[in-house]
């Protein structure tokens, strides 16, 4: 799914202006087969208006407390099975790069499952998905629903035939103390 991206500014004189007219490609990691994150916009920090189009800068997928990101993310089904991959460093590498940060959040022991110092609000666009939480609670979720998730340990389950789209934001928070 390609998405397109139509940011307004405002120019010199101070008139409100289209800055960016763009399409966000999807990442596709390769450990991740049939998934896809479109990252549409984000921040490490407060933002300052106006802005020029430029997505602002950040470096990883979850935000620090007081970032946020703005995006969509596709849940594949299971049934597009496990990675194919023979190279495990190169594929972490790629995930890496494609998504900075997203595999130190994932339990090695559990796949899939992670917590983050992130309120994320998510709306299921299409298809379905099953969001579980610890031991195994889960709740099915589908076109219309929301769910959002106050830094709670969990993972995304597809059991589905087609894949799962999510519009997300994701707010960074203050970790517990």
């Amino acid at each position: 799914m390609n998405v397109r991206r139509v940011v307004t500014g405002k120019n010199a004189e101070g008139k409100s202006v289209f800055v960016c007219d763009s399409v966000v490609e999807p990442v596709r990691p390769v450990l991740t087969p049939g998934a896809e994150f479109h990252t549409i916009w984000g921040s490490d920090t407060i933002p300052q208006l106006p802005q020029d189009g430029t997505l602002p800068p950040f470096t990883a997928w979850f935000p620090p407390a007081g970032g946020y990101r703005v995006g969509f993310f596709s849940v594949a089904p299971e049934s597009a099975g496990p990675p194919q991959v023979t190279d495990m460093a190169a594929a972490f590498a790629d995930l890496e790069a494609k998504l900075p940060g997203l595999a130190g959040h994932m339990e090695p022991d559990a796949p899939g499952m992670h917590t983050t110092n992130t309120i994320d609000v998510e709306y299921v666009i299409s298809g379905e998905v099953w969001l579980e939480l610890d031991d195994g609670a889960e709740v099915r979720l589908g076109p219309g629903d929301t769910i959002v998730q106050n830094g709670t340990r969990h993972a995304w389950r597809n059991k589905g035939e087609v894949p799962c789209v999510m519009a997300l934001v994701l707010i960074g928070a203050e970790p517990p103390k």
